[in-house]
């Protein structure tokens, strides 16, 4: 028995591979052990994780077989309106997931999602037109999680970081405020570092990628039968495309949020 036995064409850019899902549910089982030793650990050392580990183990079974099926009838209908409708069902998800971690921000979810939704927006339209990829079901839907998935993180550590720096340096801010500064002005260092606070990682990321890890999009390709050579090709554009997403939301949320703790009058709001 297989989940999907069989192998598939597609296409991404000019890149053909040939991509196949785990073929035997025995290889899943085999996996699992390892889930399993790590819940061992957790409880012999009293970590208490075990019971997360394994919702989060069967959690991410049941949403990934079913978003397996879903992509499959949007990849056969690969109509715009079904790809702009997943796109945005992932951009709710991540602004609802960032705004949440992002407590003690006034209106934080709502300025997570407008960040990501102009992060998201930015790079896949620069993506898109510039003709890096077609605007199909294929190639549209797996870069979008990518872009997503990146921009939520970084949502969520600029938001934070504005928010402790503010915390931090309440007393300093409005001596500023005092002086005569602006909100943009006395809280530009504070956006500053938290901007670099969330770009950080990926850029931590594309300085080692290769040397100490083979990162996700080309390791899929050589899986599935790729040459390296275009591996590495796709694996470029990716790195160079989370960058630029990572700028766009960073810098989004950091102006976004700023303005949450800014009165109209350049005064900062008092915690709640």
């Amino acid at each position: 028995r297989t989940f999907n036995g069989h192998i598939r064409r597609w296409r991404v850019g000019k890149f053909v591979m040939d991509s196949f899902a785990l073929t035997e549910i025995s290889r899943v089982l085999a996996a699992l052990a390892l889930v399993l030793f790590a819940a061992l650990i957790s409880r012999w050392q009293a970590v208490n994780l075990e019971r997360q580990m394994l919702i989060a183990t069967a959690r991410a079974f049941v949403q990934l077989i079913a978003i397996g099926f879903a992509l499959d009838l949007i990849f056969a209908a690969d109509h715009p309106a079904a790809i702009l409708l997943i796109i945005g069902v992932m951009v709710a998800i991540a602004g609802h997931t960032s705004g949440t971690r992002a407590v003690g921000v006034p209106h934080a979810r709502r300025v997570a999602l407008s960040a990501i939704s102009i992060g998201a927006l930015l790079t896949l339209g620069l993506l898109v037109g510039l003709g890096i990829f077609q605007f199909t079901a294929q190639q549209t839907i797996p870069i979008a999680g990518m872009v997503i998935g990146n921009s939520m993180n970084v949502c969520t550590l600029v938001m934070r970081r504005i928010q402790d720096e503010i915390e931090a340096r309440r007393a300093e801010i409005e001596a500023a405020l005092a002086l005569g500064a602006t909100g943009r002005q006395a809280l530009a260092p504070y956006l500053k570092i938290a901007l670099q606070s969330g770009m950080t990682p990926i850029i931590d990321t594309t300085k080692t990628v290769g040397l100490i890890q083979l990162p996700g999009a080309m390791t899929g390709m050589i899986l599935a039968g790729a040459s390296p050579l275009e591996a590495v090709q796709l694996q470029i554009i990716v790195m160079y495309m989370l960058i630029g997403a990572a700028a766009f939301t960073g810098l989004a949320a950091a102006w976004l949020t700023q303005r949450q703790f800014i009165t109209p009058n350049h005064q900062l709001r008092q915690p709640n």
